[in-house]
Formats: C-alpha cells, structure tokens, sequence
C-alpha cells in the first residue's frame, strides 16, 4: 500500500478525502452532534487523527514530516496568534462601525454557539461550554491542519511541485467545507440557488485560507503557526466572541470573518514573496 500511494499520490490523496468527507457528511447531516451538548462536529476529526496516524504508519513517516516538528512551538503559535488578533480587531471594528451606522444597539457577548449560516445556532453558556468548545477546536485544527497542510500536502509534494500540493490540498479544504451548506440545504433552511452561491464562496474563502495556512508552513517550518490563526477564526471570532444586536447575533459574521481572512491572506503573501526574493 505505501509503494501505491507514492506511484498514485493525487489518486491515493482523493480517495483518503473521500472516506474523510463521507464520514464528516454522515455526523453532520444524519448524526447531527453539533445539534447535541457537544455543539460540535468531532467524530469525523477524531477520525481524522486516527487517518494521519495510519498513513504515517504506511508510509514510514514521522508526525514530524506533516509538520508536527518538536521546534519553534511557542513561537510559531504566537506569530500565529499576532496575526489573527490583529485581523480580527480590525474586523470586529469594521463590524461594529457598520453595524453602528445602520442605527443598531450593539454589544459583545461571551459565549458558544455551533456555527450556522442561518444564523439559528444554539446559545450555550457556563464555562464547561467554553472549556469544551476549546477542546474540540484544538482537536478540529489538530486534524484539518494535518490533513490537508500536512499529510495531503506532503504526499503531492513527493511526485508534484510545490504550486501543485499547494493548490491541491487548498482545493479539498474548499470542498471539505461544502458539508455545512449541503446540511443548510437538506434540512431546508436555504434553496439550491443558495446552496450553489455558498458552496462556492466556500470553496474560494476555505481554498484562499488553505493556501494562507500552507505559505504560513513552509515559511516556518511547522504547522504551528497555521494552527493558532485557524483556532483564533473559528474559536474565538465563530464560535466564543460575538457581536449583539436587538435584531440577533453575529448578523454580519460572514462579513467579520471575509475581511479577517482576507487581511490576513494579504499579510502572509506579502511576507512570502519578500522572503522569496531576499532568497534570490
């Protein structure tokens, strides 16, 4: 099986994707645990882990290879950290002043809700809610960063060039977030119009942040960086801290996490291709 996938890398990363996606289809739509106490899709992560672990065991690599590297932790997680903090101040900003000049009463609150596009989540609070929502986004960035930054990326890597695996992972992750609509979708909160417009925006704002994560890794060596801004955008900025209005919560979310992702998106490509040229 190892000489397979390294003679069929694309083939052996999509059938990987497939198993990954059928699972997470399954517990998002038919299982539905983001709709229990957990408030969150985690099976299909801890499954996940358990995908990495096995193709490492195939291929004879060490967790080290998909960039769970034993140097540079700390730092790393605090550039990753910098840079969401500061993108998200600037949206939450860009958020309240938007929110402000349409003549609405505006105040943060604390506290967890599973994600929706129909702005129809769940409220939970008490600290057992927050402590639970930080454990299963540290296992979902666990997982999506080294499936896709890491065991994906890698295994391209080995037969493709590095644009290839970069764009090629950042087109699964797309895909991979074509769940939560398909979810909207079947239990009726959105129409096939709707469906089609999100699941492209999906795959463009998941790619672009995919290939963020990416840069983000190979200009530092680990995933560690990648991890921390992608637990900042969906712990805090989704699933902790939000923005209240006497008309809801986080009506503008999409548009907070857009110019975040965007911000920052910026950022790393400017970094990348000053490194690149200092390079040359």
């Amino acid at each position: 099986m190892s000489e397979a996938i390294r003679k069929h890398t694309v083939l052996s990363c999509c059938v990987i994707f497939a198993v990954l996606i059928l699972v997470h289809g399954i517990e998002a739509i038919v299982i539905k645990t983001d709709e229990t106490v957990l408030g969150e899709n985690c099976i299909n992560k801890i499954f996940g882990i358990l995908v990495i672990f096995v193709i490492l065991r195939i291929l004879g690599w060490k967790w080290s290879k998909v960039g769970f590297t034993g140097t540079g932790f700390f730092k790393n997680i605090g550039t990753g950290f910098l840079l969401a903090a500061v993108s998200f101040f600037i949206s939450y900003g860009a958020e309240l002043i938007l929110l402000k000049t349409q003549g609405h009463g505006i105040r943060l609150g604390i506290f967890t809700t599973g994600f929706s596009l129909t702005g129809e989540s769940a409220v939970h609070t008490g600290i057992g809610f927050i402590l639970m929502c930080v454990f299963f986004n540290i296992i979902n960035v666990v997982m999506e960063e080294g499936t896709f930054r890491g065991l994906f990326y890698q295994i391209t890597l080995t037969d493709h060039p590095f644009r290839y695996a970069m764009f090629f992972q950042a087109l699964l992750f797309g895909i991979w977030h074509i769940v939560t609509p398909l979810h909207n979708l079947i239990d009726g909160d959105i129409g096939f119009a709707s469906f089609a417009g999100l699941g492209i925006g999906y795959i463009i704002l998941a790619g672009m942040m995919g290939i963020k994560w990416e840069l983000l890794y190979r200009m530092t060596g680990s995933l560690y960086a990648g991890m921390a801004d992608h637990f900042f955008n969906n712990c805090i900025a989704t699933n902790l801290l939000h923005v209240i209005t006497e008309e809801g919560i986080d009506d503008m979310m999409i548009v907070r996490v857009m110019i975040a992702q965007l911000l920052s998106f910026a950022a790393v490509l400017i970094i990348w291709k000053k490194k690149k040229r200092k390079a040359f």
